[in-house]
């Protein structure tokens, strides 16, 4: 009888067992969630914040200003000095299309009075549009003016060679050691948020620049009559 017990007594408890959840140690459970994360996280690094579904560029890992993984034609190069040589180059694009971006509209608002004030000849076209190689007009422009311009590069040209050459590893690309208005922060994080700001608007005023010549070069007038609430609204 206590045969017949006991046996009934190992059945009833080997039955039960199979519906108790098995027991995982907190540490093996932290540790798969760790890893499971890590997995993601290296995943996420690899891909490209401009475009989410496609990997980035190994030389673009975030690290200067305004990277988001973007350079689909390997504009970039292949190491770190072509990449720091294309992003100077970028700067001084984007330097003077945010200078562009505004003095092309004001010469097409502004020259003809500024003009007839001085004694002088309008150097717009005959639509009124501010002269370019597509617009044409570039035969009003005086050769003292080409000098000028040549020369000014010329002088930003040499003081960033100086700059590169005193600041040595400190040398931030674009660095001219211009910076009249103490605008650059001194902090790390100040710096590389002015530096995200001057990269972006650069961008967006090269783009700007892209349109005023395709709208101008299409429809054969000022892109302030073309869109004048982007300009005549304000001046």
């Amino acid at each position: 009888m206590k045969a017949v017990a006991l046996t009934l007594l190992v059945t009833y408890v080997g039955s039960t067992s199979a519906f108790v959840a098995p027991v995982v140690s907190t540490s093996a459970t932290q540790s798969s969630s760790s890893t499971s994360l890590a997995m993601i996280e290296t995943k996420d690094d690899k891909m490209s914040k401009a475009l989410p579904f496609a990997q980035r560029p190994k030389l673009l890992d975030g690290s200067m200003p305004g990277d988001v993984g973007f350079d689909p034609f390997g504009f970039g190069g292949a190491d770190k000095i072509s990449l720091i040589n294309m992003r100077e180059a970028e700067l001084k694009h984007g330097r003077l299309a945010m200078l562009a971006a505004v003095g092309w509209p004001l010469a097409e608002l502004w020259d003809r009075n500024i003009a007839g004030f001085l004694g002088l000849e309008p150097a717009l076209t005959s639509t009124g549009s501010s002269p370019s190689l597509l617009n044409g007009g570039l035969d009003k422009i005086e050769p003292d003016y080409w000098v000028i311009v040549a020369a000014i590069a010329g002088l930003a040209e040499l003081a960033n060679k100086d700059t590169k050459v005193a600041k040595g590893k400190a040398y931030i690309p674009g660095d001219c050691g211009f910076d009249p208005l103490g605008l650059m922060p001194k902090d790390k994080e100040g710096m590389m948020t002015m530096q995200t700001k001057e990269i972006k608007h650069g961008r967006i005023a090269m783009m700007a620049i892209l349109g005023y010549v395709v709208q101008e070069a299409l429809y054969r007038s000022p892109v302030t009559d073309e869109t004048p609430f982007f300009f005549k609204s304000i001046l």
